[in-house]
């Protein structure tokens, strides 16, 4: 299998070699360094507007042979430099005509050192890719032979997050790595002065913990059950006043990575991040995985199969 990484020559572009690369190496796949270059608007171009089209082709060049002395000799690696009308656009054809399961990309450099920042075109993937994407946080690194050590898959309780466990189930044994089933519980208790008044709010997060572990225990069940499943699988709930508290109460360790789901109101076949999970891509402090809703069906229904 093959694996897209956009490059740009900025600490967003090392950062996502970095993770291309512990992707790849995990998972046995090849990869493709793509640097994409604004397509010529209309041909028979002015002199200028030519010269203009060769500076941008021989930078990109300059970028690829940047990345070929970054990238470790051990993952077998091609470098490409496509010309499209845009680097979004651009990526989607590479992917598309090498049939690849997976585009990884950086932050931008006006994020916060050590989490997801969105540029223009993560956000455009983010809400038009139909391959899954792989997000670096900003400053990503991982050591020469670094590898995917967990999975953990943001679980929400519906249907289609019972299908993106077990499409988490499929990625974490490709890459040999274990299993976390996550979910994050955001609850402010109101600031009262006395315990009086809040036995409410405490029955309904009761009640919500009680549902979901039902939900939890189900889909753990369906893990267990696959032909091919896991080395290990572990459970947990983290939770806090806010979602960065939430997210950060369940801790990580190094070679994590976070899977989460696309919106079930957004189109089936692409990426469409919906308000949960937006969130937790922006708090988290590893990289994280967006699977399109066609694409976790897709690896549900192949490891149930198998």
């Amino acid at each position: 299998m093959t694996m897209i990484v956009g490059y740009g020559s900025d600490e967003r572009g090392k950062a996502s070699l970095h993770l291309a690369a512990m992707l790849a190496r995990s998972a046995h796949d090849n990869l493709i360094v793509c640097s994409v270059v604004p397509a010529p608007w209309v041909p028979g171009m002015a002199r200028v507007d030519a010269e203009y089209q060769d500076y941008l082709a021989q930078s990109a060049d300059q970028a690829l042979e940047r990345a070929r002395s970054f990238l470790p000799g051990d993952v077998p690696t091609a470098y490409i430099r496509h010309s499209a009308r845009s680097v979004p656009a651009g990526l989607l054809e590479i992917a598309e005509e090498h049939d690849a399961r997976l585009i990884v990309l950086g932050s931008s450099s006006a994020g916060v050192f050590g989490h997801i920042a969105l540029g223009s075109v993560t956000d455009r993937l983010l809400h038009s890719s139909h391959v899954s994407l792989a997000l670096a946080t900003r400053g990503f690194r991982c050591p020469v032979d670094g590898t995917v050590a967990r999975v953990t898959a943001a679980f929400g309780g519906t249907e289609s997050a019972e299908d993106l466990v077990l499409a988490a189930a499929t990625i974490s044994t490709d890459v040999g790595a274990s299993l976390r089933i996550a979910t994050f519980a955001v609850w402010s208790r109101p600031a009262y002065t006395t315990r009086l008044g809040t036995d409410s709010e405490d029955l309904v997060m009761d009640e919500w913990r009680a549902e979901l572990d039902k939900s939890v225990t189900a889909t753990l069940a369906q893990v267990k059950h696959l032909p091919e499943h896991p080395r290990a699988v572990e459970t947990v709930v983290g939770s806090g006043p806010t979602w960065a508290e939430a997210i950060e109460d369940v801790g990580w360790d190094p070679g994590d990575v976070l899977v989460v789901g696309s919106s079930d109101l957004g189109p089936v076949a692409r990426v469409f991040l919906g308000s949960r999970a937006t969130k937790i891509l922006r708090h988290s402090p590893v990289p994280v995985l967006v699977v399109p809703r066609s694409r976790a069906e897709e690896l549900a229904g192949q490891a149930t199969e198998n």
